[in-house]
């Protein structure tokens, strides 16, 4: 499984962005799928994931009732829509996935419980 990350770009305080997740292979619907960000100088960090089998969303509080994270299946992207974003959002984010379809929920915000990172796309919202 390969992940291709896109949609990162340049906004301003209060805009939105929607990224997009492409993967490879043909068993995107029993996968983990997650957004994570780093920004300079800091960890790594959850963000947001949908659980592999399921609708079952989960949100990082800050992030909670601003982004928006879905997937689609037909076109084995998973998406994060962005908005209201803030300047504290600026950071590369990531996508992540658990190919072996074993994640449980009490590893879903730990970025060691996944096996596959796509590139990072870099979001910069400015003030």
């Amino acid at each position: 499984v390969q992940l291709q990350a896109s949609g990162g770009g340049l906004v301003q305080a209060g805009g939105s962005l929607r990224l997009s997740c492409t993967t490879s292979g043909r068993t995107f619907s029993r996968l983990t799928m997650a957004w994570f960000r780093q920004a300079p100088g800091k960890e790594r960090e959850f963000v947001s994931a949908v659980f592999r089998g399921s609708s079952s969303t989960h949100y990082a509080d800050s992030v909670k009732g601003r982004f928006t994270i879905s997937r689609d299946t037909a076109k084995n992207t998973v998406y994060l829509q962005m908005n209201s974003l803030k300047p504290d959002d600026t950071a590369v984010y990531y996508c992540a996935s658990d190919t072996g379809g074993r994640m449980i929920l009490s590893s879903l915000r730990n970025p060691t419980a996944y096996d596959t990172w796509g590139q990072g796309t870099l979001v910069t919202v400015s003030s």
